[in-house]
């Protein structure tokens, strides 16, 4: 993987890069849809590549390792294969699924055992085999595992756990360092800064993270209940402790003000669910603000989702036939809902980019993230 940085905002810390993988080149800040179980919940690889213009998405190691399984994925020749995504492909490295099933796992320094959701068997995750389940997944970019500790947590706590995602993180670079890609082209190992909402953790996480010399880094334990402020606080300071000259990663980052505020400080890779999910219950991002699209005000409104145009690249759709479709609880809502949310935030990632460039980031940041959160 190569990262190369072609313009930073003299007014911010935004910037514009691109990574080249060995499936293709993702122009930087971006957004990368999240595909769980190797898809992204009601939308088709056309609509992503074609109307999306998504440049990468995300595949979950956990949901993946449980289904469809490594033997089929290995007999499949990789995720790419699996689901005909010939672009790149990230894979988070389960830590936050098995964060998020607290009362069905038990972590060690050997690892995390956990029960599955799907049939309560018992499974073992270290930072060896989550290495060898994602080589075999095939990503071009695979996250180190890791703990993700939860807020609110006391500093003891979140201390002990970034020491042990420390400790992890060795013993994952030392697994994947010397093992080899499966499917002929290369992968790239991505270290997390974890320490919650305290300062002198996140300090020391970053400067261990960075010292390793990987080829990008990401920031975890973020956007999991703490305010809005402290998660940009917590940013802005990993962001100036992280080489300017490798892609940072904010994961699970989250609303388009969230990610404009974050790219301003200097993060150039985003994923989130809030786009897809949100669709599926009827609320659609635009660039006027936000719709419920359920609500009884859109049921004679045949105007476009969008009226500004720029967002939703198929404009035969009207709010009140949407609105129509979510109410009968017809499949083809979520779809339409989901293209568009996510063609929208990929417009965003896009729109950032040309602003950078032109050096009007910062006003124009200021005015989207105010029109964006108004209610329609």
């Amino acid at each position: 993987m190569k990262f190369t940085l072609h313009h930073s905002d003299p007014q911010s810390k935004a910037r514009v890069g691109s990574i080249e993988t060995g499936h293709g080149t993702i122009e930087t800040p971006i957004f990368m849809p999240v595909g769980t179980a190797a898809t992204v919940k009601a939308v088709h690889q056309r609509e992503l590549k074609d109307d999306i213009k998504a440049q990468i998405i995300l595949g979950n190691t956990y949901h993946l390792y449980l289904r469809p399984g490594l033997d089929v994925l290995k007999g499949a020749g990789g995720l790419h294969k699996f689901n005909g995504w010939d672009r790149p492909i990230l894979t988070d490295s389960g830590g936050y699924q098995v964060f998020s099933l607290s009362a069905q796992r038990k972590l060690a320094e050997e690892g995390a055992t956990f029960k599955s959701h799907i049939d309560g068997s018992k499974h073992l995750f270290t930072p060896e085999n989550v290495m060898d389940t994602q080589r075999i997944i095939g990503a071009d970019i695979i996250m180190a595992f890791d703990e993700c500790a939860p807020y609110p947590c006391d500093h003891t706590y979140a201390k002990k756990s970034m020491e042990m995602t420390h400790r992890w993180l060795d013993r994952c670079i030392d697994r994947f360092d010397s093992t080899d890609p499966l499917y002929g082209y290369s992968q790239t190992l991505f270290p997390i800064v974890q320490g919650s909402t305290y300062k002198d953790l996140r300090t020391k996480s970053a400067e261990f993270i960075a010292s390793k010399g990987r080829e990008g880094n990401a920031i975890g334990g973020l956007s999991v209940g703490e305010p809005a402020e402290e998660m940009y606080e917590m940013t802005e300071l990993v962001c100036g402790i992280l080489p300017t000259d490798k892609p940072r990663y904010l994961m699970g980052v989250g609303t388009p003000m969230n990610i404009l505020e974050s790219i301003a400080l200097g993060i150039d890779m985003f994923d989130c669910v809030m786009p897809t999910r949100n669709a599926r219950h009827g609320l659609l991002f635009t660039q006027n603000g936000i719709i419920n699209i359920k609500n009884e005000k859109w049921k004679n409104d045949f105007s476009v989702l969008d009226e500004n145009g720029t967002a939703f690249v198929d404009h035969q759709y009207s709010k009140a036939y949407l609105r129509h479709l979510l109410i009968c609880n017809e499949y083809l809502a979520a779809q339409i809902a989901s293209v568009h949310n996510l063609s929208f935030y990929l417009w965003l990632v896009g729109e950032a980019r040309k602003q950078i460039l032109a050096g009007t980031f910062v006003d124009w940041k200021n005015k989207m993230v105010k029109q964006m959160a108004v209610r329609l």
